[in-house]
């Protein structure tokens, strides 16, 4: 299935890298790779992590093509959840930790981060149309699970919410992004 937005069709290019076909990936790496990096920035907060984790993903992509299933979800979707899962494991290494700037750290938390990932989408934007749609609560969960890595746990501290509600949150705020994106 073409990808709207790109025009390229990611389930035949990971068919491609299933088929040892390295073309393949290097259309992937050329047309996502500098979306992909931007991410891997935005959620470890340092270029050289965000440059190990890209290699580490397309790396991932490459040996694991063959258990893509494009019935399960698009090729789009399936290589971001692997350089998503990639940075969140980095950052989960406590040996990787780097100090938070003060000024950067205070952002945080009183949310200007937050909303400055918000007004970075387009404003003709899909996303932000859908992420417009949700609940105060479910988007601010969703960006900042997704934006900045946050864990279940630390978004309940920062939003003053019960884990449980969190985790609700996010979940039924997915489910309402796949719906609308769909």
């Amino acid at each position: 299935m073409m990808d709207k937005v790109s025009g390229m069709d990611h389930a035949e290019l990971i068919a491609g890298c299933a088929r040892k076909d390295r073309s393949a990936l290097r259309s992937l790496m050329e047309h996502e790779g500098p979306k992909m990096l931007g991410i891997a920035r935005r959620i470890l907060r340092r270029a050289d992590l965000a440059e190990d984790a890209l290699q580490d993903a397309l790396i991932q992509i490459w040996r694991k093509a063959g258990s893509f299933d494009p019935s399960r979800g698009s090729g789009r979707a399936w290589i971001y959840a692997i350089l998503r899962n990639r940075s969140l494991n980095m950052l989960r290494d406590g040996s990787r930790e780097a100090a938070t700037e003060d000024d950067r750290l205070e952002r945080q938390i009183d949310g200007s981060e937050l909303n400055d990932a918000w007004e970075m989408l387009g404003h003709d934007s899909e996303l932000r149309k859908c992420l417009s749609e949700l609940e105060t609560d479910k988007r601010s969960a969703v960006l900042m699970s997704y934006v900045w890595g946050y864990t279940h746990g630390e978004i309940a501290g920062r939003l003053s919410a019960p884990l449980g509600t969190v985790k609700a949150w996010v979940r039924r705020g997915l489910t309402s992004l796949r719906e609308c994106m769909s």
